[in-house]
Order: C-alpha cells, then sequence, then structure tokens
C-alpha cells in the first residue's frame, strides 16, 4: 500500500479528475444518457478519493494534529455536496445553495490539506 501513503500524488490525481467529472456532468443537459455515465463515473471517482484519503489519514494522522481529522471531515462534506448539487439539478430543484457549500467545503479542504505536513507549502 506504500504507493497509496509514500506520496500525496495518487489522491490529487483523483480529486482532481473527481472535480473535472463533477465540473462536466453538472453543465451537462438533465436525463442526457451522457450525464448518467459522466455521473456513475465520478460516483467510482468518489470511492477511490476516499480509499486515498484514507490511507493517508491513517498512516499520517498523529494525536498532536488534529487538522488531519478536520480535512478527512471536510472532504467527506465536500463529496457530499457535489453529489447533492448533482441529484438536486437532475430533480428539477434550486441548487445554488448547494453550489455555495460545496465551494465553501473545497476551498476548506484544500486550504487544510496545502497546510498539513505532507501538503505544498504555499501559505508560507
Amino acid at each position: 500500500m506504500g504507493f497509496l501513503t509514500d506520496t500525496t500524488h495518487m489522491h490529487i490525481f483523483t480529486w482532481v479528475v473527481g472535480i473535472v467529472l463533477f465540473l462536466v456532468a453538472a453543465s451537462m443537459a438533465n436525463g442526457t444518457k451522457g450525464k448518467k455515465i459522466t455521473h456513475m463515473i465520478l460516483r467510482l471517482f468518489y470511492v477511490l478519493i476516499i480509499i486515498t484519503g484514507a490511507a493517508l489519514f491513517f498512516k499520517h494522522m498523529t494525536i498532536d494534529s488534529m487538522l488531519y481529522g478536520i480535512k478527512f471531515v471536510l472532504g467527506i462534506l465536500t463529496i457530499g455536496f457535489m453529489e447533492m448539487v448533482l441529484v438536486r439539478g437532475n430533480k428539477g430543484k434550486n441548487t445554488g445553495l448547494m453550489w455555495i457549500l460545496f465551494i465553501i467545503a473545497l476551498l476548506a479542504t484544500m486550504f487544510i490539506g496545502f497546510k498539513l505536513p505532507m501538503g505544498f507549502n504555499f501559505f508560507a
């Protein structure tokens, strides 16, 4: 399992692909076969994001740093808001609030992720 926990490359790859697939699925017309297929592939990437994130979480989490747990919860919330935007959009319901919550959760998750010891040092 070293390929999952030695670096963050696999995790970053999965969430970047997940965000791209989410934006593609959100921009497609409702009820199309392509949107359904894209949504199902995106759900596969949700699972991959959670697996790679959990592997990093359990390997690098220490009792001293609560940020790993906070990032884990924010990551799950981000995935939840992504799914809620797509499902509510398919049902024809208003998605404005879900988009706002998704963007806030995504930015908070990325900020904490980059501040962690394994993250990039953008905020030095």
